[in-house]
């Protein structure tokens, strides 16, 4: 494990802390995020995230701020996969434009926390009990299939679980109440659809932590590395959804890329375990490397996408089912087609 000085943890919290209150302050006008914004505020979390890798480096050396730069990227490509759900969670609750942001802020407060409990929970594991990188590396295998056999699951936000929860703890109304969770009726407190999109949020980033989890613990079994890579990925998932919103489908490859990526990983995890519990003859995957393979890979699934562009049809049907109106009709039922 790193000796991480206290400050360099301060300074971690600090810099979340306060980009989360000034963007909050930045939003405080409910609006329709366009893409030149939505650009900008992607460039500040990019760099705030690469100037942070920066720190790492001079503060805990080479290694230490090879395996924070990728695991960062890492989590940065899987969660494009978050963004086609966020479109899906819009749509089938009609959540108007101008209030998908508010939406996606307490969604990332509550992935903070959740990814803060369940990579604690890996160090933990990982750290006494070695072999569970195996198991680690079947889950992103079979992740591996589903992405190239097209074989992911259907998310139906309305039956999440933590939706039905929720209807079961307070009532949900029907209609929106501009940008408010909560609303009296008759004297009676009752939750608006907009809460419900946030727990719709919240319970696909639990699955997507599924493969996001072993995946980064099979960069660094960290503390201080996996969380704060983690967390600067998902400061800047509002800003990339708004500003790749209509043109996802365009990198139909990206997926298959990204299956590429976690076979990857998978074979990187296996010879990880091999070389603590059979021998220390077995090799080891330098983060070096990994990083590697991450960035060419990606950057091959963008190039070849845009070299070789998807049918129109293929195109147009995700663009109907991420389309967000403004429209305010009853949110509990898929939208028509």
């Amino acid at each position: 494990m790193l000796e991480v000085p206290l400050w360099l943890w301060g300074a971690f919290a600090a810099t979340v802390a306060v980009s989360l209150a000034v963007d909050l302050l930045a939003h405080r006008t409910a609006h329709v995020i366009g893409f030149k914004e939505a650009a900008a505020w992607s460039g500040l979390w990019v760099s705030l995230a690469l100037i942070f890798g920066a720190v790492v480096f001079l503060v805990l050396g080479t290694t230490a701020g090879t395996e924070y730069t990728t695991a960062w990227l890492l989590e940065k490509s899987l969660s494009v996969d978050n963004l086609f759900v966020f479109a899906v969670i819009f749509a089938y609750f009609k959540v108007p434009r101008a209030y998908q942001h508010r939406v996606l802020f307490f969604g990332v407060l509550g992935a903070l926390v959740f990814r803060g409990i369940f990579l604690s929970l890996g160090v933990a594991v990982v750290s006494r009990f070695t072999a569970v990188l195996f198991a680690f590396a079947a889950i992103l295998f079979y992740s591996t299939y589903k992405l190239l056999k097209d074989e992911q699951e259907s998310f139906d936000p309305g039956k999440s679980f933590a939706v039905r929860m929720l209807r079961k703890v307070i009532p949900v109304r029907d209609e929106y109440a501009g940008a408010k969770f909560f609303v009296k009726e008759a004297g009676k407190r009752m939750a608006t659809p907009l809460l419900a999109v946030v727990a719709a949020i919240e319970a696909a980033d639990l699955v997507f932590a599924v493969d996001s989890v072993p995946a980064v613990l099979a960069v660094s079994d960290d503390a201080f590395i996996v969380y704060t890579s983690n967390a600067f990925a998902i400061l800047g998932l509002r800003a990339l959804y708004f500003m790749l919103a209509g043109l996802l489908d365009r990198f139909h490859y990206l997926s298959k890329g990204l299956a590429i990526i976690l076979a990857f990983i998978g074979v990187k995890l296996i010879f990880q375990a091999s070389h603590k519990l059979i021998s220390p003859s077995i090799p080891e995957i330098p983060s070096p490397v990994s990083l590697a393979v991450i960035v060419i890979v990606l950057a091959g699934s963008v190039v070849l996408s845009l070299r070789r562009p998807a049918p129109a049809d293929a195109q147009d049907q995700p663009a109907e089912r991420g389309d967000t109106s403004e429209s305010t009709e009853q949110p509990g039922s898929p939208p028509a087609t």
